[in-house]
């Protein structure tokens, strides 16, 4: 019997979306080795100059006019007005990733975003493609751009967002709760006490992880100098992610903080930090409060991004897994608060156990294969 084809679509380098493709990849890979799998940026492979305007142009609605991105995410007037654009968008892209469908040959597709998942769709309905459509979810919560009748299954992280599917029309019998793709190895056993060692952190006082996203955004040079503050004793883990100025920062002043701090750039091994951590102060996005609800991290949530991260918020706070601050001396306080209340930590490690889904990757990637042999 041949090996089966998988191709894998996501969008944008550095992203959630690209890290939870290239998860389903590794855990494919690990079901069935022989496997032949693409994993492609599908707007930088159908049209590079328009993802690079339209990525910059999101990031810098994101940077300095958050509200404008909260006005216009899920909105349904402005998804009734850009139905035709994103129509258009899909029959002018639709040409080259026709092409690719006829060269490879793919047994079963699975997208880590909607753009590539609606072109697809759009594929399967008007070129009679009968290739099975898998649509992952990498936040809590589905958008409007998300449904589609050609999809096969959608793959999604809770009870609630299945019921905001059913609401749109989905059958249910098209959704698995098998949660959002990530790293295989967050389902594994860390030793902890050789990964303290590797970065000379003491085994007795509470480590505090830092992470603001791939790109480091939001206030954490702020929240660093604000964590230098609280009385009792915390050491520091800040991942600065492809933020390089920032980087530089923390490893000029890191001698003068009173707290151990120690600086990394793009973090390969976060299962690592996030084992031998107590808290994490992060922007919620959904890849990351997967991985810390998989290691029953409890979460601080600062600066989340309006929109899918404000509903990813929306669901930590809800089930109890996550506090929210509303700046940084806010968090420092909150740090403080967590670790001097033991019982309040634990409770929240449960909820964040109760909420986990270490197997994802395998789970999704498991389905896929099921689905190629078909």
């Amino acid at each position: 019997m041949a090996d089966k084809k998988i191709l894998l679509l996501h969008i944008s380098e550095n992203s959630g979306h690209q890290k939870a493709a290239i998860a389903l990849e590794k855990a494919i890979k690990m079901l069935e080795p022989g496997t032949e799998i693409r994993n492609i940026d599908s707007f930088n492979y159908t049209n590079p100059l328009v993802e690079r305007v339209i990525h910059r142009t999101y990031m810098g609605v994101i940077k300095n006019r958050p509200e404008v991105w909260e006005y216009l995410y899920d909105n349904p007037k402005v998804f009734r007005s850009l139905r035709r654009l994103r129509d258009l968008i899909h029959r002018f892209n639709s040409g080259k990733l026709k092409a690719l469908l006829e060269e490879f040959r793919p047994d079963a597709i699975a997208c880590t975003q909607a753009f590539p998942c609606g072109m697809i769709a759009d594929c399967k309905s008007s070129f009679g493609l009968d290739t099975p459509l898998i649509g992952v979810l990498t936040d809590c919560y589905p958008h409007s751009y998300w449904f589609f009748d050609a999809v096969d299954y959608y793959i999604v992280n809770s009870d609630t967002a299945t019921d905001v599917f059913v609401e749109h029309g989905i059958p249910r019998e098209k959704i698995r709760v098998y949660g959002i793709p990530i790293d295989p190895k967050f389902a594994g056993a860390v030793d902890t006490r050789k990964v303290r060692s590797k970065y000379g952190l003491d085994d007795v006082i509470p480590a505090v992880l830092v992470m603001g996203g791939g790109q480091g955004l939001g206030p954490i040079a702020e929240l660093v100098n604000e964590l230098n503050r609280i009385k009792h004793p915390i050491q520091l883990i800040v991942a600065t992610g492809s933020n390089r100025k920032l980087f530089e920062w923390l490893e000029r002043k890191k001698s003068s903080f009173r707290m151990k701090t120690v600086a990394l750039g793009m973090a390969t091994n976060v299962d690592e930090l996030m084992s031998v951590s107590s808290i994490i102060i992060t922007k919620p996005g959904g890849l990351t409060i997967s991985e810390s609800l998989a290691k029953g991290l409890p979460i601080i949530i600062l600066n989340p991004i309006p929109g899918q991260e404000a509903k990813n918020s929306e669901f930590l706070l809800k089930n109890g897994a996550a506090v929210k601050a509303d700046n940084a001396p806010d968090a420092a306080l909150l740090t403080e608060a967590l670790v001097t209340q033991k019982y309040k930590l634990e409770q929240m490690r449960g909820n964040a156990a109760r909420l986990a889904k270490p197997n994802s990757s395998t789970d999704i990637a498991r389905l896929i294969l099921e689905c190629a042999s078909t």
